[in-house]
């Protein structure tokens, strides 16, 4: 899997996970429980991750949407 991005905020997560969804490409979002062991501060980033096979239609798509400054590059 590839990680397209690492927020904290849970309405940018929701908003990519709705983009992702809509178009249909599967995804992970990792350390989303965390939050448990952190005490719900936000202090540790979720991580969204995609197939390496998805990764490329997925960062066209959320630059598309605008979301390309949120991208993980490299």
């Amino acid at each position: 899997m590839i990680e397209l991005m690492r927020t904290n905020d849970m309405v940018l997560i929701s908003a990519i996970e709705a983009l992702l969804n809509a178009a249909d490409i599967n995804h992970f979002v990792a350390d989303g429980h965390m939050s448990v062991l952190e005490g719900s501060i936000g202090f540790l980033p979720r991580r969204i991750l995609v197939s390496r096979d998805e990764a490329e239609r997925a960062r066209r798509l959320l630059t598309e949407a605008g979301y390309g400054g949120e991208l993980k590059h490299g």
